[in-house]
């Protein structure tokens, strides 16, 4: 929280009497006349006046604002859309957006994929080796 949120939680939690002058402003007086003065020129506020507002806008709590800005976790409802079938693009379509977006450098490319060699068959066939062997050996 920050010190700011703090300062106000405190300041609602405080009676409205008991206020106090930060330290630095108590001792920093020219003599009586600049003190009256300064007092004449800051009206008292009265009995009706609420100080917790600025111009018409009520301070919220620290709590309120706590709640309000903190961070909300979103991963169920985006993991439940994204898995929905609902819009699916064509093969086509994705592997041109993934080549767009790739980069340039030889990391962002995809490894090459090697062709398999088919394992090379014979030329004769069973039939020719016989014959062969027939007349080779006799």
């Amino acid at each position: 929280m920050s010190a700011a949120l703090l300062r106000r939680g405190l300041e609602l939690l405080e009676s409205p009497g008991r206020r106090k002058a930060p330290q630095g402003l108590q001792g920093g007086r020219d003599g009586p006349r600049a003190a009256g003065a300064a007092r004449r020129r800051k009206a008292a506020p009265g009995p009706g006046k609420n100080k917790a507002t600025i111009k018409g806008r009520v301070v919220k709590s620290a709590i309120e604002e706590y709640h309000k800005k903190k961070a909300v976790n979103h991963l169920r409802a985006n993991l439940r859309y994204m898995t929905s079938r609902r819009c699916t693009a064509d093969k086509a379509i994705t592997q041109q957006v993934l080549t767009q977006n790739r980069g340039r450098k030889s990391k962002d490319q995809p490894p090459e994929k090697k062709e398999k060699k088919k394992p090379e068959g014979t030329v004769f066939t069973e039939e020719d080796f016989r014959k062969f062997e027939r007349e080779y050996f006799g």
